[in-house]
């Protein structure tokens, strides 16, 4: 399993793999809003995104949000969205991506990455737990729909 970052040249590749993902998480399918979302965290610098190839097939992707730790006084980054396709889960590349975001994140000069999931997806929590990822417990996450 091959970890790289993707470019606005695998825009057309992603598109249905975010689109899948939203849908996983109840969202109706909107590859045109997928594709507009997209195409604005490359055109702004907004995200870093990583995709999952095996051969020459795409077959996952995470993406990393840039954001910063007052506390620690240190960058950090948001690991916002995980999917891979269902036909290749159970082949390492949940595990390769959540790794090769870690990589990038040192490499980065980052403090920690952070990330939260459904408490219903138990076979991600797996996956992070498996990875040495830890539950926080020390603090609770609050948010208000803005629209």
């Amino acid at each position: 399993m091959i970890i790289r970052q993707a470019t606005v040249a695998d825009l057309n590749t992603l598109v249905p793999l975010f689109d899948a993902y939203r849908q996983f998480y109840g969202r109706p399918s909107d590859q045109r809003g997928a594709r507009s979302f997209l195409s604005d965290r490359f055109e702004h610098r907004q995200s870093i995104i990583l995709v999952a190839c095996d051969g020459c097939e795409v077959v996952g992707f995470t993406q990393l949000f840039p954001s910063f730790s007052s506390v620690r006084l240190a960058r950090t980054f948001v690991l916002n969205d995980l999917y891979v396709l269902p036909s290749a889960r159970g082949t390492g590349a949940g595990r390769a991506l959540l790794d090769g975001a870690c990589e990038y994140g040192r490499s980065a000069g980052a403090a920690r990455l952070s990330l939260s999931t459904s408490v219903s997806n138990t076979t991600a929590q797996s996956l992070y737990e498996q990875a040495g990822w830890t539950r926080e417990i020390d603090f609770y996450t609050y948010g208000i729909p803005l629209t």
